[in-house]
């Protein structure tokens, strides 16, 4: 198995996440009358290593303005959680990609403010240097590599009085990020680089994110 810290972006670390990934009992969540979203964890490559793309929303936004994300958005009628990635990948940040990018999905994640969203994993598999953010939508591009992901001071697990779970965070170079980017993000290290069936579905986000 590679080293966990030394993942390069290249054929053997596709195919190991690929494996990963593939391997994973995806759980999903009944739709209810929740709203179906889907978002894009992007492998890239920074500085010769593999690394997620994170975005910045913009502050104009009326919902979760200028919290970090990962590039997604509504599921349209008629789409995919792929499609749906695939197109918001474009939209959001001038990333255009073809389903064969596409390695599989992780769990669904149940938000406090009434999405199931759809976590898809993709693999860039080309330059990704100069993306440009749409600016009604993303503030800024950004990413955490591999090694920062797997690091063990990473994962955050907090109480706060309005809720009887622990709220989940990932406390990366960029800032600490909460949940629900951070229950994908954990999942996404726990499941696509080191290889452990974890759950994140009784994971609770901070009272911010909750509106």
């Amino acid at each position: 198995m590679q080293s966990l810290t030394q993942f390069s972006y290249d054929e053997q670390t596709l195919e190991y996440i690929r494996n990963n990934v593939n391997s994973f009992d995806v759980v999903a969540q009944p739709i209810d009358d929740l709203r179906a979203a889907a978002v894009a964890l992007v492998v890239v490559e920074r500085e010769d290593s593999a690394a997620i793309l994170l975005t910045r929303r913009a502050g104009s936004l009326r919902a979760h303005s200028g919290q970090w994300a990962l590039p997604g958005g509504r599921i349209d009628a008629g789409e995919t959680a792929e499609d749906a990635a695939l197109r918001e990948l474009q939209e959001e940040i001038n990333l255009e990609l073809p389903q064969q990018a596409i390695l599989g999905r992780l769990d669904d994640y149940i938000t406090r403010s009434g999405y199931r969203i759809t976590p898809v994993v993709i693999w860039a598999g080309k330059d990704s240097e100069d993306l440009k953010p749409n600016p009604d939508e993303v503030a800024s591009i950004h990413s955490a590599s591999f090694a920062e992901l797997v690091r063990p001071g990473a994962p955050q697990f907090d109480r706060i009085p309005e809720s009887d779970r622990e709220v989940l965070s990932m406390k990366l170079k960029v800032d600490q990020i909460f949940a629900p980017t951070a229950a994908m993000l954990y999942q996404f290290r726990e499941v696509a680089i080191l290889a452990r069936p974890t759950r994140v579905i009784d994971y609770d986000q901070p009272r911010f994110a909750w509106r």
